[in-house]
């Protein structure tokens, strides 16, 4: 199923587990393949309308981020469980945490109970038939469910004697939600979701002010879970909270890590927030932190099977450390559909990280307007007065901060198809939180 849109056209796209996904499709139909980006199984999608079918080979999941001291990422892979959610509650207005601690939620948990003792050709083929278009994990039957209705979204509350600064901050967030809402609404599939372990797996739990934060990287994550600890009474002050700690301290919990009922509770009666960034300078800022510093993880990991790819003629020296890669060399692992080596968390989707569509944020935050947004929501959740969102860059500090000037010196580097390209991969994210395009000649 195809429809027009001003900037390209879209298709329904079928995957062999029988779930439509939406993927882009540049007007060059040889820069199609590789727009497309697979990521768990091998599939096929079909264009109906031109008697085309392709058939595609995924990277299977890897190791992306395994345990390292100079790395921040976390292994993507499958779910071993899967739960759905109904009844998404509007959590988040300007009473403070003490007001909602008796909220009595009784979960609706739905049990689905399936029997694979039982032979027979027919009854075997509708079972499969419905394990692929459930997802429904033998470990773990049971679906919790959660409501994803768009219309029920939830909707800030202003303040009454607002001055006219919260009174501008309240309007933007009902803007940012309702061009995500709108988006998700035009795009997403209208089909059952079904929200995964995995799709929690991001969010970090502070409980004392009852706050689901889901960490997306290079976008103010590690100063975000500085004041999640503070609030949460593990330090004073974020000033004294080292990076180290933050990121592999284990002293936030995540949702993943609670049963059915602790999750649905969570995401039912919690603050739910996230804070973005322009893709574009977010790729520039991970790849300069990754690559152009030493980092014991990442250059092994990807930077030697990104070398020997696609580097012609690479030293023996740069194979064997994986150092020095070179921008264009990334951008070429970022769009290749066999990449030699998998994703990693911090040049993943935000969408795919934190999935908007799925789970109902009440706050979305922009690294743009960081302090202003962050504060905003300080005030919100009534944190301490004496407690705003610290700014300073505790990793290569001596460094300039990414910047539109510093992404666009990088992305010159690149032929015009190579940028329209990425900016293909990265289009669901430009359009559900609104940035313009990088580069007047993207369509």
């Amino acid at each position: 199923m195809f429809s027009q849109h001003h900037s390209g056209i879209y298709a329904t796209c079928t995957l062999t587990i029988d779930l439509p996904i939406l993927c882009r499709i540049p007007k060059s139909f040889s820069d199609f393949t590789a727009s497309i980006v697979a990521t768990n199984k091998d599939f096929s999608f079909f264009f109906l309308s031109l008697g085309l079918r392709y058939n595609m080979e995924s990277q299977q999941p890897k190791k992306d981020c395994a345990p390292s001291n100079n790395q921040d990422g976390k292994t993507q892979g499958n779910a071993a469980a899967e739960f759905s959610i109904v009844n998404q509650r509007a959590s988040l207005h300007p009473s403070g945490p003490t007001e909602r601690q008796g909220t009595d939620i009784k979960p609706n948990v739905l049990f689905v109970i399936k029997d694979h003792q039982k032979k027979g050709t027919g009854s075997n083929s509708a079972r499969t038939h419905k394990r692929k278009r459930r997802f429904v994990i033998k470990k773990s039957p049971a679906l919790i469910a959660i409501n994803g209705s768009f219309p029920n979204l939830s909707i800030l509350k202003m303040e009454e004697g607002s001055d006219v600064k919260w009174k501008s901050l309240y309007k933007t967030q009902r803007e940012r939600k309702r061009i995500m809402r709108e988006t998700c609404s035009k795009y997403k599939s209208n089909s059952k979701r079904i929200i995964t372990p995995y799709h929690v797996s991001r969010i970090f739990v502070e409980d004392k002010y009852r706050i689901l934060y889901c960490e997306v990287p290079k976008a103010g994550c590690s100063n975000w879970k500085r004041v999640l600890m503070v609030l949460n009474g593990l330090a004073s002050s974020t000033r004294v909270i080292q990076h180290n700690t933050v990121h592999y301290g284990n002293y936030l919990k995540r949702l993943d890590g609670f049963d059915r009922k602790g999750i649905n509770y969570r995401l039912n009666t919690y603050t739910k927030m996230l804070f973005v960034r322009e893709p574009f300078e977010k790729l520039v800022s991970a790849f300069r932190d990754k690559f152009e510093h030493p980092n014991n993880y990442y250059h092994p990991v990807f930077g030697r099977p990104i070398i020997s790819r696609y580097r012609v003629n690479g030293t023996k020296e740069a194979l064997r450390t994986g150092s020095g890669v070179k921008f264009k060399e990334f951008i070429q692992y970022l769009l290749d559909v066999h990449r030699p080596v998998g994703m990693d968390i911090h040049w993943d989707h935000i969408n795919r990280l934190c999935s908007p569509c799925m789970i109902d944020y009440d706050f979305i935050g922009k690294f743009e307007t960081m302090e202003e947004d962050a504060n905003f929501f300080l005030h919100l959740i009534n944190a301490p007065q004496n407690l705003t969102f610290p700014r300073f860059k505790d990793r290569h500090s001596d460094e300039e901060r990414t910047t539109t000037q510093i992404m666009q010196q990088y992305f010159t580097q690149l032929s015009p198809a190579q940028r329209q390209r990425s900016y293909d991969f990265y289009y669901m994210d430009y359009l559900m939180f609104n940035y313009s395009k990088p580069f007047e000649d993207l369509y």
